[in-house]
């Protein structure tokens, strides 16, 4: 039953705030009434679906009124390196009649068959919506059917909107993966050096970027979920022998339980920054080599790091000068809420306020350790209190999503944009630098200045162009303004009562 699979995934073990309760407030787990409207721009099928779209060689059945898909081509910033079936919009398209006659079973059925004859996909996601959930359809039913049918898995994902938010709807689509996917393939090259990466989504395709230094270890990812990935990939992912997560609050139950039933262990990790990247690298050694990986890995490793970190810190020298107590506003969350913090830090930028809205207790622990000040958290902010520390000049530049671009603009500030909308990627030590380079570039941009500058009439009440009409100085009775007083009498010497009216 749904309720007690949401219930499950609200009572996680792995979470800071349920280890610290007793075992009786532990099994209540933190449900809570959902205020209205809470779930808007990001309801549990939006979360669902973000987390196993980028599954690219999938094919992606919303089964719902055409609103709920509507076009996904491009929708996310998600890079793939093969197939484009996933970038493709598969919707039963749901009428009234429909509704009304209880044929959405049927035309489920129906549009499941006719992608599997069209496109011959290694699987079908079949994804539950609100109206779909409501009117009762046993999207498992026919998903089990059609699947004996058509000679392919056809798995069910049951994250309608109504039942919370978008992080649940992350956690429902790792419960979708362990259910009907991961284990089902038993791959015959199994490795001493396999291993998962969970919570990378490949934005903008940062995760090419990580790829190859793993490669240059000899460490093999046999899945990335959900980044660049093929259905098999994910299918046979029960045979790693480590996991590094990158994004708690999405998959941290999908890590947690791959570990209780498979054996393998996890950390959790960032690819932002220099430092965050080489701890990445030395932690999954560190894993593999207890796991039975030769012990030379851990050598190879510092090797690399040193030879990454030093061209990368060469690199980010010629911006240091001019980058140097800057002071940046991070409006974001999650991973980024602690992991670009700590990428900044390190070449001299000042963080004067982070959002941690989406992050966990652990992601705030580590804000605290490094910035040593709470007062630099906040769990979210007005757009007019943004617009206020902004248009004070408390910071210098904005790192956010483009929800809040305009913001900055208003506030004639350099913004940067750095959520999953962004086309430039900012993971590993390369990333790192162009990172920074972008940061260089929007606050020397001289569109600022210009902006800033105040226009001629407001520096001395007066406009400079030869006939210009001076304007009197802001607050002040234009009466007693000479200046203007003298250019309209001269304006209207001789003019007749309307015109003088007029003046």
């Amino acid at each position: 039953m749904l309720k007690d699979k949401i219930a499950d995934v609200f009572n996680e073990p792995g979470c800071e705030k349920n280890q610290a309760k007793g075992a009786k407030e532990r099994k209540k787990g933190c449900t809570k009434p959902l205020t209205p409207g809470a779930a808007a721009g990001g309801c549990a099928f939006d979360g669902a679906k973000i987390v196993l779209q980028p599954i690219t060689d999938v094919a992606h059945l919303i089964h719902a009124p055409l609103a709920c898909e509507g076009n996904s081509w491009d929708n996310r910033g998600a890079g793939s390196s093969g197939s484009d079936l996933w970038r493709r919009s598969f919707t039963t398209d749901l009428t009234e009649l429909d509704v009304v006659m209880g044929q959405g079973e049927r035309k489920l059925y129906r549009a499941v068959r006719e992608i599997a004859r069209t496109y011959a996909p290694p699987a079908i996601f079949v994804y539950s919506t609100c109206v779909t959930a409501l009117i009762g359809d046993d999207i498992e039913a026919v998903c089990a059917k059609a699947s004996e049918t058509c000679g392919l898995p056809v798995i069910p994902v049951n994250a309608p909107g109504f039942v919370g938010s978008k992080n649940l709807g992350n956690k429902l689509a790792g419960e979708a993966l362990l259910d009907h996917v991961i284990g089902t393939v038993e791959p015959d090259d199994v490795g001493p050096t396999d291993i998962n990466i969970l919570g990378e989504f490949n934005l903008a395709g940062e995760f090419w970027a990580v790829r190859p230094l793993f490669e240059r270890l000899g460490i093999r990812i046999r899945a990335c979920i959900p980044g660049d990935a093929r259905y098999r990939e994910v299918a046979a992912a029960h045979t790693a022998r480590a996991t590094m997560m990158e994004c708690s609050t999405a998959l941290i139950n999908l890590a947690r339980k791959m570990e209780e039933r498979w054996g393998i262990p996890f950390f959790e990790g960032s690819f932002y920054g220099i430092s965050d990247t080489s701890d990445a690298l030395r932690q999954t050694a560190r894993l593999l080599v207890g796991r039975g990986a030769p012990s030379d890995l851990l050598d190879r490793t510092e090797a690399l790091i040193a030879e990454e970190e030093a061209r990368a810190w060469a690199r980010l020298e010629a911006f240091r000068p001019r980058l140097q107590g800057k002071r940046v506003l991070l409006n974001t969350g999650g991973v980024k809420s602690w992991s670009v913090v700590a990428a900044l830090m390190e070449i001299g930028v000042e963080i004067v306020g982070t959002s941690v809205k989406k992050s966990t207790a652990e992601d705030k622990e580590r804000i605290k350790q490094l910035l040593k000040d709470e007062n630099h958290m906040f769990e979210s902010m007005a757009p007019r209190d943004l617009y206020a520390k902004l248009a004070s000049h408390e910071a210098d530049i904005m790192l956010s999503g483009g929800r809040t671009q305009f913001i900055a603009l208003k506030a004639k500030m350099p913004w940067l944009d750095i959520n999953q909308e962004r086309h430039v990627a900012y993971a590993g030590y390369d990333g790192m630098v162009e990172l920074v380079r972008r940061i260089d570039l929007a606050l020397s941009n001289p569109i600022w200045a210009d902006l800033r500058d105040p226009a001629p009439w407001d520096a001395e009440g007066r406009l400079t162009e030869a006939g210009a009409a001076p304007r009197a100085e802001p607050g002040r009775d234009p009466a007693a303004d000479p200046a203007f007083l003298a250019h309209h009498r001269r304006k209207f010497a001789g003019a007749g009562a309307d015109d003088m009216a007029e003046c």
